[in-house]
């Protein structure tokens, strides 16, 4: 049956999927179906890693061989300091960007540093909008509670009590700085409820509120003037040869050259980790992202945790091709939108915790109910032309302005069209081990954003990450300036690189992968 005889069974079985009754999940029924169908649980995925901080722990194969990777900095090279400050910010993301103003603004000398542009990120993706309790019938304990259930309760409880607390002052900061979140027709912050939520928290800016969010952190970070070093790489940290980080190696991607920035403290802001495509799936994720930070953290004695689980998005897209893995953001179920297999029937309830829906659309379509395209690839039905049948015409490009621009560039009306879509690899859920305020176990080493973990346990609800990125951007950012400002910039030293070189010969680790690996293996080599 072709692809347009199946949108057909979509339109005209919407009055039967009314009256359906989805299935209702007890907690023995649900980890049944994500460890039979979830990628995390695929053994032959995962390997040991073989030394280091989490020698022995699983991951899968294509962190474990960054983790163990190679340094590709000669250990001769001069290490005489081409700039210096008190604390130096890699990454050009929400993270990386709100730790650059907060310290700052406490008078402490920042450099930024970004392998791309500034902004270039994966904050600028994020459509689903940023959870925070803002309402008389939300709390932060309620916010506690979701979360603590959707991360199935082996989230760290003491960052995420300190991220649900700070999520109001949060949201004053951003709208003191000029984000434009969604009103309701009284003027107040219009909120929607999001998959694992039990209240609706959803702050959002139509379906580009991460962009709209790195819009104004991009402006201020401009107009505070504070130092930007952009297409300028960070492949090493280096250490005072006692285990405190004192600064980092950085390579000009315009002339491929080497140069070294001393920091009384460093902030590894460097995003995740899509664009390794574990496991073979596409991915959201923005071109640098390749896991820059988990690898020099690793090196340099920092303990990670949770590496062994990875968040996909239920809806990645699956046609046009151009459009495969970008996100069909998760507003649309928000707002009502079906998920059908190719019998038109419903198969999960959409506001389920992403790992059960992005399960259950994968046993749909393992077991012959979803949908092939003509180049092979498979998914299912998101019945985008129901929230025009049942709110209006025109409510696709009034709340989803993005998305239906999106479709429209390959000549595919939502309105009136359903989309095809099947997981994509969205998010890291593990990272580098941190403590309230963003300190890994490397003195005066801080990690924020999506390289951290902890917080999000073993499945991230959604909006939670960019009040990760807020909130410990801001408590990083804070930490590194004071402690900078009470200390003095100690030895610039690769000696725990030697020593990693050491153990990984010991290991017989082989030489030949480069960690951090900078970009995707099929981005075009000079």
């Amino acid at each position: 049956m072709d692809i347009h005889k199946l949108q057909e069974i979509v339109h005209k079985t919407r009055d039967a999927r009314r009256k359906q009754t989805l299935p209702k999940y007890a907690p023995a029924e649900r980890d049944t179906l994500i460890k039979k169908y979830h990628p995390d649980f695929r053994e032959s995925a995962y390997r040991p890693i073989a030394f280091g901080p989490n020698a022995g722990e699983k991951t899968v194969r294509e962190l474990a061989a960054l983790l163990e990777g190679n340094s590709v900095v000669p250990m001769d090279l001069d290490l005489t300091p081409q700039h210096a400050c008190d604390v130096l910010v890699v990454g050009g993301g929400g993270a990386g960007c709100a730790a650059a103003l907060h310290a700052q603004a406490q008078g402490a000398k920042v450099i930024l540093a970004t392998k791309l542009r500034l902004g270039d990120s994966n904050t600028v993706m994020a459509q689903g909008g940023m959870q925070i309790a803002v309402t008389n019938e939300d709390s932060p304990v309620t916010h506690f509670l979701d979360t603590l259930k959707g991360g199935h309760m082996k989230n760290d409880h003491d960052l995420l009590k300190v991220m649900v607390e700070e999520g109001p002052s949060i949201a004053k900061w951003l709208l003191s700085l000029g984000v434009l979140f969604d009103r309701d027709a009284d003027g107040n912050l219009h909120v929607k409820k999001g998959g694992g939520s039990s209240k609706p928290r959803l702050l959002t800016a139509s379906d580009y509120t991460g962009l709209e969010i790195m819009r104004v952190l991009k402006d201020e970070v401009l107009n505070q003037k504070i130092q930007l070093l952009e297409f300028s790489a960070a492949v090493e940290l280096l250490s005072d040869g006692k285990g405190t980080c004192t600064g980092a190696v950085l390579r000009d991607l315009d002339n491929q050259r080497f140069f070294v920035v001393a920091a009384k403290t460093v902030i590894l802001a460097t995003g995740g980790i899509g664009r390794l495509h574990i496991q073979g799936f596409p991915t959201s994720n923005h071109f640098g992202a390749t896991g820059d930070g988990l690898a020099m953290s690793y090196r340099m004695g920092a303990k990670l945790m949770h590496i062994d689980t990875f968040q996909y998005h239920p809806s990645g897209a699956v046609y046009p091709e151009q459009l495969i893995g970008a996100l069909v953001t998760e507003g649309i179920r928000s707002e009502g939108g079906h998920l059908v297999n190719a019998r038109g029937e419903r198969f999960v309830n959409e506001l389920d915790t992403r790992d059960v829906v992005s399960s259950s659309i994968i046993r749909e379509c393992e077991e012959g109910r979803g949908i092939r395209t003509m180049s092979g690839r498979i998914g299912v039905w998101l019945d985008t032309p129901l929230l025009e049948a049942e709110q209006g015409e025109g409510t696709l490009n009034k709340h989803f302005p993005a998305m239906v621009r999106q479709y429209e560039r390959f000549g595919i009306n939502i309105a009136k069209d359903p989309v095809l879509i099947y997981p994509t690899l969205h998010y890291q859920n593990g990272g580098v081990k941190i403590d309230v305020n963003g300190e890994s176990d490397v003195k005066n080493l801080f990690v924020a954003g999506e390289a951290s973990g902890g917080l999000h346990g073993r499945n991230r609800l959604m909006g939670n990450s960019l009040l990760d990125l807020m909130v410990y951007g801001k408590r990083s950012g804070l930490t590194a300036a004071a402690r900078a400002q009470s200390g003095s910039q100690g030895k610039l030293t690769m000696e725990h690189v030697m020593k990693f070189k050491d153990e990984a010969k010991k290991h017989h680790v082989s030489a030949d992968v480069i960690s951090p690996m900078l970009f995707p293996a099929y981005a075009k080599k000079e």
